[in-house]
């Protein structure tokens, strides 16, 4: 049953991040503050750093192609993106520990880098006009600090789910 609930909650999480934009943008004192969810590839990456590199590049092939398909024009973008952001995942937990709190600090860092790539990208074919400090203080601060906040209340879960999955592999192939 663990077997599937893995990509159960990738699904999941991929239907919800749409119902989770619609909070943004916010208006604080004046400012506009935009907050990009970026639920998935949170996930993702805890795949990547406890369960497997592999799976969690696979899975970020596939969804970052659903992603180009249904939520941007540019196909290949995300799909690019994903997989790398998740081959990075693993490829650095392979010289750092694999604390829960490490994990979440690795996984916002990769968000933002996520975050300024696409940035670039966008900018660089003249999609956004938005000039980099905007950027950072309306759209890549905002968005780390609500997907840390996620991570923060859920992170525990996603490694427990994980975790549980790996165990049921272990006896599967003893």
């Amino acid at each position: 049953m663990v077997r599937f609930l893995i990509p159960a909650v990738a699904v999941l999480l991929f239907l919800v991040e749409p119902e989770f934009a619609m909070f943004s943008p916010i208006e604080v004192k004046g400012q506009i503050f935009y907050l990009v969810p970026r639920f998935l590839i949170l996930y993702l990456i805890f795949i990547s750093i406890y369960y497997s590199r592999q799976r969690a590049v696979m899975y970020g092939l596939f969804f970052g192609v659903l992603y180009d398909v249904f939520y941007i024009d540019i196909i290949g973008l995300y799909s690019v993106l994903f997989p790398l952001i998740c081959f990075l995942a693993g490829s650095i937990v392979k010289v750092i520990h694999q604390h829960l709190v490490v994990t979440t600090t690795i996984s916002v860092v990769l968000v933002a880098i996520l975050e300024f790539i696409l940035y670039q990208f966008f900018y660089l074919i003249d999609f956004t006009t938005i000039p980099l400090s905007d950027f950072l203080r309306s759209r890549l601060l905002p968005t780390i600090i609500a997907n840390a906040l996620f991570l923060m209340i859920l992170g525990w879960a996603f490694k427990y789910l994980i975790n549980a999955r790996v165990l049921q592999r272990a006896r599967e192939v003893s």
